[in-house]
């Protein structure tokens, strides 16, 4: 059996490539750990022994458990190291083909998107994209990518201000203004709390959008079939765009991780790290989130703050989360999840250090609100809950045209309309589940696949997906029931 993998000198413990006392992706101990003392992984303190550890036992959540971790924090101590970082990787101008809209944004996809604004007009907007489809109206229209309905289960019995009105009305807004959106409709009940006539104003001039409801069209089947006419007038101005060269500096690209396992820290998330200072280097927007799964890792980021305004707006959703999760008896150690724990995850703060790692070494130079507009480049921050969906629906929102996902224990989500990449941590992943990974990552470790050349291999598909070319995830229509807003707030 090959010898267990070693992250960093002061580690004690070590991953299991192979199975052997545990899965692979676990940890067993380097040298004896005394009952009370750190668990150091990343050379960094993941966990306390609940009791003494002999040297070669296996190390998981029977004897290693969350605890306090360093809040030392020495903000922008590492940003010139990141600056350092960023400039050697400054290279030749990477371009895509992509659809430039009037507003300037460059759009990866064209999709024709229907935005309910509350519950209410779920069905019928869903109803008019399936029979819209049966009818065969798409085939004449090749440039047209789809008609996408985004329907939720809020807008109403809501307060019409504050964090939760202000959070669903960036995740419509934002959605139906994507870049890879080239008209949308809203359509709403009408006497609902989230009003079209409101979103439109604060669209502004630049809007391609129409709006309607159901109970000013004369009930469901009038409004679906109204609904219907819409997309007929819109579908031949939509399909009138050709796609054009566009420097890599126009994308968005919201970095994700689900299903992480043991290796998720070591191969697809370094990888990815290093193809996100690649792209962050030519201008382009590279979007971190899920404040839970940063958890016990901020001070990575806090050392890479631009400012000590950024690193205060990160400390304060950290302060948000820790409040959030008491109030309701929760614990932010409840993530992971047990799919996690199977694959050699035992604490939040062995997921974070390993999440973390998407992000790279460049400079931290944003931290959002979830769905707040993307406008900086570089490596942003979204403040966004760790579930995959709601996380990557305020990526989305925000102008995010592609969504990178890394899996080690397996996903089937997708997204529209900005399409998903998914890559694989480990090679029996890779062979199980083939019609969903795009990228395999595996052999990172399995054939020592260097680093640098895994991040060239995911920021070629990168460029080749946002030109077009179709991932796993659209190849099997996912992506119609990923669309979540976060539901923050009271339901009154």
């Amino acid at each position: 059996m090959p010898d267990p993998l070693i992250l960093h000198p002061d580690d004690n413990v070590a991953i299991l490539t192979e199975k052997g006392i545990a899965p692979a992706g676990h940890k067993i101990a380097r040298r004896a750990i005394p009952k009370g003392a750190e668990v150091v992984k990343y050379g960094q303190t993941i966990g306390y022994a609940t009791d003494d550890i002999a040297a070669g036992a296996h190390v998981h959540s029977h004897n290693c458990v969350f605890g306090e971790h360093g809040r030392d924090y020495h903000p922008g101590a590492a940003l010139d190291a990141a600056h350092k970082a960023l400039r050697a990787r400054q290279g030749p101008l990477l371009t895509f083909q992509g659809y430039r809209r009037s507003d300037g944004s460059v759009g990866t996809r064209n999709y024709l998107a229907l935005v309910a604004t509350v519950n209410c007009s779920a069905t019928v907007i869903r109803r008019a994209a399936e029979e819209i489809r049966i009818e065969g109206a798409l085939d004449p229209y090749p440039n047209v990518d789809g008609v996408v309905a985004f329907a939720h289960g809020s807008g109403c019995g809501m307060a019409d201000s504050g964090p939760g009105w202000q959070a669903l009305q960036r995740v419509l807004t934002g959605h139906a203004g994507h870049p890879n959106v080239g008209a949308a409709l809203f359509v709403g009940l009408g006497c609902e709390v989230m009003q079209i006539a409101r979103m439109k104003q604060d669209l502004g001039a630049a809007a391609r959008f129409h709006g309607l409801t159901i109970q000013d069209t004369g009930g469901t089947r009038k409004t679906i079939d109204a609904i219907k006419v819409h997309i007929r007038e819109m579908l031949p101005v939509l399909n009138d765009v050709r796609r054009e060269i566009a420097p890599a500096s126009a994308l968005k690209i919201g970095l994700q991780c689900g299903g992480s396992d043991g290796f998720s820290g070591i191969t697809a998330n370094p990888a990815l790290g290093v193809a996100s200072d690649i792209l962050a280097a030519q201008g382009a927007s590279m979007v971190l989130s899920e404040t839970p799964e940063i958890y016990g890792a901020e001070r990575l980021l806090l050392d890479r703050a631009a400012s000590p305004a950024i690193a205060e707006k990160l400390l304060e959703r950290i302060r948000w989360w820790e409040d959030y999760t008491r109030r309701n008896g929760a614990s932010l150690d409840n993530n992971p999840s047990p799919g996690n724990k199977a694959g050699g995850l035992t604490t939040i703060l062995e997921k974070s250090l390993g999440a973390v790692a998407k992000g790279g070494s460049a400079p931290l130079e944003a931290v959002l609100e979830y769905g707040q507009p993307i406008t900086v480049p570089g490596l942003n921050f979204m403040d966004t809950p760790g579930y995959d969906p709601v996380s990557a629906t305020g990526q989305i929102a925000g102008g995010a045209q592609l969504i990178v996902f890394t899996t080690g224990r397996g996903s089937a989500f997708g997204s529209k309309p900005a399409p998903t990449i998914k890559l694989s941590t480990n090679d029996r992943l890779a062979a199980a589940m083939p019609d969903d990974m795009d990228l395999n990552c595996g052999d990172i470790l399995s054939q020592r696949v260097p680093l640098e050349d895994k991040a060239r291999q995911i920021v070629d598909l990168i460029l080749a997906t946002a030109s077009g070319q179709v991932t796993k995830s659209e190849g099997l229509g996912l992506g119609d029931h990923e669309f979540v807003p976060w539901q923050i707030g009271a339901t009154v």
